[in-house]
């Protein structure tokens, strides 16, 4: 009989691999990914300051579709497009200019030219900035690769443009007074007056602020899924007490633990800024407040997955809304 439990033992377990734990290893890849995105962005802010923009997804009126950005750096003097590739393993480039990566958990994996992508992001972005009357000075916007994965090495180095910021160069990144990765501020913007550099640096940042994003969860364990949000589940009366937490109204939510003692659902308090079109934040006074049980639940779809994904409200820290 024991070889018989042993046996039944391995089909469950492989029919529980099969319906259930590839989708989750595809989410904590997921994951894995945008919080190597945010990672990035943190870092940039502290060595450069300025403000970096996560998750964009600029229109492009050539294709009609939109462009996903990674990340936009804005400092004073320049903006840079990144594009963030948490790539682990063996990275050689083709003659075609793709990449080609090889793990020791997976087979090798060919990704497109990522500095060729970067390049039409940033062209992208810098057509849709004239089109919200953004001009930028020429050389103003340039674009890079960062490669801040670890576990990522290579043996031809030489191979990678300029672009490319591979791990080793990542992690020996030191502030520059004069700009991020480059240094420079060019030609006739570098005698430019100071008030059209601020104008331009203002115009940049509120263009950038009010585009198109993906929405962004942010969850307990340091980790971040951008996609889209689709609604709330859980008890009517619950639902009810968050119909107003809409995109149009609504741009970021918080959840916290809430003291109810003697209830038998133990409940959270959800704060949420209202949307203001004229400014980025809110302050304290503005934010709203609402308490339901801790069993409801937010579907939400992750950037380039198909399957819409279930979180309890319990395991979130923060929610953001595009407009």
């Amino acid at each position: 009989m024991l070889w018989m439990e042993i046996l039944c033992g391995l089909i469950i377990y492989k029919l529980y691999r099969r319906f259930f734990s590839d989708d989750d290893d595809l989410l904590e890849v997921e994951s894995s990914d945008t919080t190597a995105l945010f990672n990035v962005a943190n870092r940039l802010e502290k060595l450069y300051g300025g403000k970096v923009y996560v998750g964009l997804r600029i229109p492009d009126a050539d294709t009609g579709s939109r462009q996903n950005v990674d990340m936009v750096l804005v400092t004073k003097g320049e903006a840079v497009v990144i594009s963030v590739k948490n790539l682990s393993g063996l990275v050689t480039i083709s003659g075609d200019g793709s990449w080609v990566c090889e793990s020791s958990k997976h087979k090798a994996e060919h990704f497109p030219d990522p500095v060729g992508e970067t390049k039409k992001q940033a062209s992208v972005l810098e057509s849709y900035l004239e089109q919200r009357g953004v001009a930028l000075p020429e050389g103003y916007l340039s674009y890079k690769v960062v490669l801040p994965n670890p576990k990522f090495w290579t043996i031809h180095l030489s191979n990678f443009p300029s672009e490319v910021i591979t791990y080793d160069q990542w992690v020996q990144l030191k502030p520059e007074p004069k700009g991020m990765f480059s240094g420079w501020i060019k030609g006739a913007f570098r005698g430019g007056k100071k008030d059209m550099q601020e104008s331009i640096h203002e115009k940049l940042n509120f263009t950038l602020s009010t585009a198109p994003m993906w929405d962004r969860l942010e969850l307990k364990g340091n980790k971040y899924i951008l996609g889209e949000f689709l609604e709330f589940k859980g008890k009517e009366e619950d639902i009810i007490t968050l119909r107003n937490i809409k995109r149009s109204k609504v741009r970021r939510l918080i959840v916290q633990k809430t003291s109810m003692l003697g209830l038998a659902h133990s409940k959270l308090q959800v704060l949420y800024s209202p949307r203001d079109y004229r400014s980025e934040g809110a302050s304290s006074s503005e934010w709203k407040e609402a308490t339901v049980r801790s069993s409801t639940e937010v579907l939400f779809q992750p950037e380039n997955s198909r399957k819409v994904r279930k979180f309890k409200l319990s395991s979130i820290i923060s929610m953001s809304l595009s407009a």
